[in-house]
Order: C-alpha cells, then structure tokens, then sequence
C-alpha cells in the first residue's frame, strides 16, 4: 500500500505512560556493553544500583513506540532507522514514571525505487509535574516507499565534521549477543535476532540495533569529554550509515570545539563508518 502524504502527516501517538525502574537503567546499559569490566569503577555507577547514572539515550528505549510506523503504511520489512537526533531538557532520571507523545514532522519522496524520508519527533515529560525532560528526532529511511506523489526533498542537513585528525577515539568490543540483550530494553524488531529475517531484508546474518551503536557512541562521549557524567550532554545527534554485526569492534572518533563535540564510528574489522557526521553539544 502506497504512503497517503495527508493522511501520514496528521498521524500522532499517545500520549502513552511508561514507568521505568533501576532494572531497566541498567539493563539498557549492560546492553550497551558496559560493566564487562567489573573492576572498572567509571563504569559500575550505570549498572549498579548504589548512585545509579542514567545515558541520556536511554531515552531512545523507555519511550519506545512503533504506533507511528505501524499507521503509516510502509513496508516495514524495507525500512531503515536512518538520523536519531536528541535534546535534553532534564536529565532523565534512573528510575521514574513518565507519559510520551509521539507525531510525524515531515515526509518527503525520493521517487519511484528510491523511497522515502519519514521524520517523527517523540517529547517524553515527567508525567507527576508534566515537565518536559527530553525531545527526540528521529528520520526513517523507508527504502520501499518512493513515487508516491509527495513532495521532494530530505531531513536535516547534516552536521560537519572537522577535516583534521581526530583528537579523541575510544574503543568497544561488541559482544555477539549483543543484539539479544539490548533488544530486551524494547526494540524487538526480528532484523536483531532472526537470520531468515535478516536475509529477507537483505543482510547476511542479524545486526546490531542502530541505537545500541548510537548508545555506545555516547558512552564514549561520557568517557572521553564528560568523566562520566552523562548530566553533562545536552544534544546527541547522528546519522546511521553503515550496518553492525554484533562481536565487532566499535571506535569512535571524537573532535571538540567549544561545547561541541563532533563524532563517527568506524567498525574496526571492516574499517567502514556505521555512525557518521555526530554531534554532540554539552553543558556550557
């Protein structure tokens, strides 16, 4: 079925309530690969409970919902997580209640074989106070879905990277059951788990969740420019451009100016960028 332009942009979700615990903070982090180390102290503050820290891109599962894409008539199978883009207005808390409301931003046809940009905004607020905490963006490249009549164009332009050498990178070796473990945060998506899945979409074996690689590449901002204290980013945006197969290695290379810090993500084995043209703006 062919994407209906004025019916997709009038489609909304929610509002929905999400009550989350210190399990599933640190459930998320363990799927991101943190704690391997159980002597690493910089580290056990995401997946202990004494003063447990939250990643601000926890928020890409906590407020995970499929209602957008399920109205809109795509081919599901065909589509591809393409931008994630994140704002903070509050840290998010490492355990709390909070209610999510969800709409499609933008539509844009590529023309016939393709496809199409869906870009869908996601706020998440505090739902005792109805504070808003954090806003997310996220562009959905639907790979089976171009000619059908919709305007031209694309998302957001993305962000520069520096052309010198990069002045940071850290590395994470990916465990091969990766993808079972962050799927349980709430992307259950079968590309992740199921290899007839996978090979009907066209991979070789199941991938890495593209937010798992996006949670990891703010785990090495923490690190490398924030010593640890994920309160410290207030933006964390990206473009996915390469797939992750889990057990590879993920580096990300990191540049700042001024409270800007530019990022990628090269899979080391096969030295190709699965992350590119990041951005990451922190508390002035």
């Amino acid at each position: 079925m062919a994407i209906d332009y004025e019916k997709i942009m009038k489609l909304t979700s929610g509002p929905w309530t999400v009550s989350y615990s210190d399990r599933e903070t640190m459930l998320y982090a363990l799927g991101l690969g943190m704690g391997q180390d159980p002597l690493n102290a910089d580290e056990l503050p995401f997946v202990y409970e004494n003063g447990l820290k939250a990643l601000p891109t926890q928020a890409t599962v906590v407020a995970w919902d499929n209602t957008l894409l399920a109205k809109s008539d795509v081919n599901f199978i065909m589509v591809v997580h393409g931008e994630e883009r994140l704002t903070v207005h509050k840290p998010l808390p490492s355990e709390g209640t909070i209610e999510c409301t969800g709409k499609i931003t933008g539509c844009y046809d590529k023309g016939p074989g393709k496809g199409a940009i869906i870009l869908a905004d996601t706020e998440i607020r505090d739902k005792a106070t109805g504070e808003l905490l954090v806003t997310l963006g996220m562009t959905i490249f639907a790979r089976g879905d171009g000619g059908f009549g919709g305007p031209a164009g694309g998302g957001p332009e993305p962000h520069k990277l520096p052309e010198r050498e990069p002045e940071k990178a850290v590395a994470y070796k990916t465990l091969p059951s990766q993808a079972l473990i962050y799927r349980l945060s709430g992307d259950r998506n079968p590309l992740h788990a199921d290899p007839n899945f996978a090979q009907m979409a066209g991979f070789p074996r199941p991938i890495l969740h593209g937010l798992c690689s996006y949670g990891n590449a703010c785990r090495a901002v923490v690190e490398a420019y924030c010593d640890f204290d994920p309160t410290k980013i207030v933006e964390f945006n990206a473009r996915f451009s390469a797939p992750v197969f889990p057990g590879e290695t993920l580096e990300t290379q990191m540049w700042r100016d001024g409270d800007v810090v530019s990022f990628r993500t090269r899979v080391v084995e096969r030295d190709v960028i699965a992350i590119n043209n990041g951005k990451a703006v922190l508390k002035a």
